[in-house]
């Protein structure tokens, strides 16, 4: 994609400690090098932690509240995973209804790994074919989703990938996701 591509789009990553690190930087190093805006969303303020799988990693700083953030001020929304960013997302109600607003706004939405966690919460899955980290099929399936085992997935407007090894896929699916903009066939 050209740099232009995403020219005037401004993206939020929602995430809180625990994020895995490489999931919120090579996405969003994709996307502002596509042309985005891009933000970093939390429930906390001042820094959120990043990690390497277990270890702690990098901490980076929150460029806004999910709490005063509205899906109207973006054009798609990243999901990043980690075990504990998304299992803390999803007891955060104004992350959940952030996330979901998203939906019922028609924009699109990028999750990878554990992030799909967040939309289950949201219940933005129901007859969308997914794919995540193989932990959470069955709470995806529970939850009305059509889980397959495959590097990165495209669902009217919502694109999931599985782990790190999906991140150029993922990037690339989300890239041109986000600059189609609306899903208009996109549903709650």
């Amino acid at each position: 994609m050209s740099k232009q591509s995403l020219q005037q789009k401004r993206i939020a990553f929602l995430a809180t400690d625990g994020f895995e690190q490489v999931e919120l930087t090579k996405p969003w190093e994709a996307l502002k090098n596509a042309g985005a805006e891009v933000v970093l969303v939390s429930p906390k303020s001042g820094e959120i932690q990043g990690v390497n799988h277990d270890e702690k990693a990098d901490t980076f700083p929150v460029d806004q509240s999910v709490h005063s953030a509205s899906a109207e001020q973006f054009d798609g929304l990243v999901l990043p995973g980690g075990v504990f960013n998304p299992d803390a997302l999803r007891m955060c109600e104004d992350s959940v209804s952030f996330v979901r607003d998203f939906f019922k706004q028609h924009k699109p939405v990028a999750a990878i790994c554990h992030g799909p966690w967040t939309l289950i919460e949201a219940d933005v899955v129901r007859g969308r074919k997914v794919t995540s980290w193989p932990s959470l099929k069955t709470d995806l399936i529970n939850a009305g989703a059509e889980w397959v085992d495959e590097e990165c997935v495209c669902d009217q407007g919502l694109v999931t990938s599985r782990n790190p090894d999906d991140l150029p896929a993922f990037c690339d699916k989300a890239i041109e996701e986000f600059a189609e903009g609306r899903h208009a066939e996109q549903t709650t």
